[in-house]
């Protein structure tokens, strides 16, 4: 440890700090043409494979990191169990699998937007079906904007709970990549937050 501090600060000590504040481009609201969002564009898979996406362009939500809506909601549109959308579509025979989330990379959430998307991977039978699967999504996430999270506490606690366990055993990473995600997480969150911030949930806000 001695020998890399002293490399390191024999390479990077040089470096000028300009003293710029971190840019922001929050004041760039609305980039996308939304209305063009209610429309169904078919797209030619190279693979044989029938997927359904569906995606929503949101406000900003990185400064909700602390919270971590977008998990939480991800977290119930993907549940597998009785009652869920997926238990139900296979019941039917039109979906194998489906994924909700933001991939929390620059393109899916940064200062100016958010997006978050549901994907189901449809049967042949449910590509027959496809508007109705869709229907099925839409009025599940109408399910979950009517009951609101105010009674779902419970929900949030067991993900923060699971996801601080799979923090603390969590396999070894390379050196390489773990430093360049550090990096990263400098650019985004509190100081106290740089190891912590991408993965914990630490506040339960249902007003968020």
């Amino acid at each position: 440890l001695d020998t890399l501090e002293k490399w390191v600060t024999e390479i990077f000590s040089e470096i000028p700090n300009n003293g710029l504040p971190k840019p922001s481009f929050g004041h760039l609201t609305q980039p996308f043409d939304t209305p063009e969002f209610h429309k169904l564009y078919r797209v030619v898979p190279i693979r044989k494979v029938h997927s359904l996406t569906i995606t929503w362009a949101l406000p900003p939500q990185e400064q909700y990191y602390r919270v971590k809506p977008l998990h939480y909601i991800s977290w119930l549109v993907g549940h597998e169990g009785k009652g869920s959308v997926l238990s139900f579509l296979r019941k039917k025979f039109w979906a194998l699998a489906l994924y909700g989330g933001n991939g929390e990379t620059g393109f899916e959430q940064n200062s100016t937007y958010s997006i978050f998307s549901i994907s189901v991977t449809l049967t042949d039978e449910g590509y027959k079906h496809f508007y109705e699967v869709a229907h099925v999504v839409f009025q599940y996430v109408k399910m979950l904007q009517r009951r609101g999270p105010d009674q779902r506490q419970v929900i949030w606690e067991e993900i923060q709970k699971i996801e601080a366990n799979e923090f603390h055993y969590q396999e070894q990473t390379d050196p390489v990549d773990y430093v360049e995600n550090l990096c990263e997480n400098m650019q985004l969150f509190q100081k106290e937050d740089f190891l912590t911030g991408d993965q914990l949930l630490f506040e339960y806000k249902p007003e968020v």
